[in-house]
């Protein structure tokens, strides 16, 4: 590929990032509106049975039709799919537990282990600005976190396992992006979805083992209920924004290094602040904006160093 052709797909992906960051904050938003209400295998089910229907009437169209579904890396798609609910999972269960602002703050240390895991895994090149970049946007995390303080709290783990399940995810996409399509790749998430979802509602959605005990087991083991009428608006808006956020963000890491798209991600750090402003009236403290900047910050300086240098790093594999 020509360093002109690696510079466009290179845009490609990041504007594809950004666009999947907003669908992802809707997300977000959405479900931790709706998780004082409904068990997340409910939500999760509802949400990848709505999306599945968006699929099918507009990205499988446009995308080749049933032919997209064929593929010889059923293993892969099933590995990423399991890294797909997991990492949702943990994310959501944060959600509950935490504002959004601090849960999707700590959850941004993704962006930073997908850089590293693209060097190990990938063999791309990182230099030595961009690895101080990415050791502040850890220390900005460790901020949040605050380990081994009266203010840790065990949610806080929960997006941190969310960000290194969202990296695996990553990973695996770059390695199967090559022959597989965006398509492709989601319509196998959303099957995962919804097949995992299932499964545990059958085994628990009856909330025999609901208890009053930890907000996040609360969210994960409460008992089906009817859904609202009113609410119906809000599972549409998580049907759609999620199946595009994931064709989206699935296509960003098919055509763009991955240390160059993950920092276009940031965009949710903001969108997570005024969520929690405009919505669940929750405002971060002194310490929370200390390590949102040092994330923001480390993340804004990965960009303008691609800027400066006037092209994106080339993506080296080793042998």
């Amino acid at each position: 590929m020509t360093q002109s052709a690696t510079a466009r797909s290179n845009l490609t992906g990041a504007l594809c990032a950004f666009a999947a960051a907003l669908c992802f904050s809707l997300n977000d938003v959405g479900i931790k509106f709706l998780s004082d209400q409904y068990a997340l295998h409910q939500i999760i089910l509802i949400r990848s049975s709505l999306g599945l229907l968006v699929f099918l009437a507009i990205i499988m169209p446009l995308s080749g039709g049933w032919g997209i579904i064929r593929t010889r890396r059923i293993g892969w798609h099933l590995l990423r799919g399991l890294c797909v609910v997991l990492a949702n999972s943990f994310l959501f269960l944060g959600l509950a537990a935490m504002e959004i602002a601090d849960a999707i703050a700590i959850f941004f240390v993704s962006p930073l282990l997908i850089a590293l895991m693209s060097i190990v895994f990938l063999g791309e090149v990182v230099g030595p600005r961009r690895w101080a970049a990415i050791a502040v946007g850890f220390a900005g995390v460790m901020v949040i976190v605050q380990p081994g303080t009266s203010a840790f709290q065990i949610a806080s783990l929960f997006p941190i396992a969310a960000a290194f399940l969202y990296g695996v995810m990553h990973i695996v996409a770059r390695q199967i992006g090559g022959t597989e399509s965006a398509a492709t790749m989601t319509f196998y998430i959303l099957l995962t979805f919804i097949t995992v979802s299932a499964a545990i509602g059958l085994s628990v959605g009856d909330g025999r083992f609901a208890a009053e005990a930890h907000p996040a087991l609360v969210f994960l083991l409460r008992p089906w209920v009817p859904v609202e009428m009113a609410d119906m608006p809000i599972l549409a808006m998580l049907g759609v924004s999620g199946v595009m956020g994931g064709f989206l963000i699935s296509q960003a890491y098919r055509l763009s290094e991955a240390a160059f798209a993950a920092p276009f991600e940031y965009v949710s750090m903001p969108m997570a602040i005024f969520w929690g402003i405009t919505v669940f009236g929750t405002f971060p403290d002194r310490t929370a904006w200390i390590g949102i900047a040092l994330i923001m910050g480390s993340g804004l300086y990965l960009v303008w160093r691609e800027t400066v240098k006037g092209r994106p790093h080339r993506m080296e594999r080793r042998a």
